[in-house]
């Protein structure tokens, strides 16, 4: 990719209007000072005192974060938060973010707000260490009239957006946000808006999903494939067949080695992770791949260049330590134009 070319790109991000359809959650990060720890006299164990904390979106709010950072111009995250502490610090973590409309996101009775808790010990010229994380999430079926509104916010976004992602964050079926409505809904506005890219990750595997965009990494393409795919050549293939099954481009990220693309035509592409530079953290990196994709589909890069630019923003966030790190524009261009 020139330098032209990244601009002509990255140029139209502020044009588009993007919408991300997922489970959102809230990253609440407890800051600790190892050397302030206590002993309760209660019950005789560790104290450890907070001196700061931070909340932003998290799951598919890392997602929208990127495209934040990439100064996309409207923003629609569609999502559900439950009527709680957890889901007003939420709510309030994603309108404060440019270009962010939170007005298709649904607060619901009785759900709770997905939320990570991360206590992180700082210790001086050491990144944080991460201690166990405290999760809170929903455990049963999302009710019906959750899914509903839900699809009728999606029905409302459908001639509005340029691109779509939809990110299935949980850990059962049909407890979240992207229940069999909502992926029969996304499936429709593929269908529909042909030219719309419409990119699909599940933390689950997306076999059950419609014909989208997939990215996903070998693991999951291996059960579309029915059978691990490990080798290069066993990647390509799988993907190129994926991609003609689905009609739609095929991304399969492959952590240090790279990403591969494989488009309907069958024609597959390949591009390396860039080398590391010191110690990585990498919390966000999918997601951070997924957003750039997107941006760049939506933009009117080509497939290559949209994963040139995805690998370029792992590359940023993989060295943001103790946070679930975002890539702009500026940084992007840093990385691959150095000089």
């Amino acid at each position: 990719m020139s330098p032209e070319r990244f601009l002509r790109i990255t140029g139209r991000y502020p044009s588009l209007h993007l919408a991300v359809v997922g489970d959102f959650c809230l990253d609440r990060y407890f800051d600790i000072d190892p050397t302030l720890q206590e002993v309760s006299i209660e019950t005789g164990l560790p104290v450890h005192n907070v001196v700061g904390t931070r909340c932003q979106p998290g799951a598919a709010g890392t997602i929208l974060n990127n495209l934040v950072a990439l100064g996309v111009g409207t923003l629609w995250p569609v999502g559900v938060a439950g009527e709680d502490g957890e889901g007003w610090e939420l709510l309030r973590a994603l309108r404060r973010q440019p270009g962010v409309h939170a007005d298709h996101f649904a607060q619901a009775a009785g759900r709770h707000t997905f939320t990570y808790s991360k206590p992180l010990l700082h210790h001086p010229g050491r990144p944080p260490e991460e201690l166990s994380r405290l999760d809170t999430k929903n455990w049963t079926t999302t009710p019906d009239a959750v899914s509903a509104e839900l699809v009728g916010h999606i029905d409302r976004l459908a001639t509005r957006v340029d691109a779509m992602i939809v990110m299935d964050q949980v850990d059962r079926a049909d407890t979240g946000v992207v229940t069999s409505p909502v992926r029969e809904r996304v499936g429709r506005l593929a269908t529909e808006r042909p030219e719309v890219p419409v990119v699909a990750d599940s933390r689950r595997s997306l076999r059950g999903f419609p014909p989208l965009v997939f990215k996903m990494n070998a693991a999951e393409l291996g059960l579309f494939a029915g059978h691990p795919v490990t080798t290069d050549a066993e990647i390509h293939a799988a993907a190129a067949d994926l991609a003609r099954a689905n009609g739609r481009p095929v991304f399969v990220t492959l952590a240090e080695r790279g990403i591969v693309g494989a488009m309907p035509s069958g024609e597959v592409h390949h591009r390396p992770a860039l080398p590391v530079r010191g110690p990585i953290d990498i919390v966000g990196a999918g997601d951070s791949v997924t957003a750039n994709l997107t941006a760049a589909l939506a933009a009117g890069a080509t497939l290559p260049e949209a994963m040139e630019l995805a690998m370029a923003a792992a590359h940023c966030v993989i060295h943001q330590l103790g946070t679930t790190g975002t890539a702009g524009v500026a940084q992007l261009q840093a990385v691959l134009f150095p000089d």
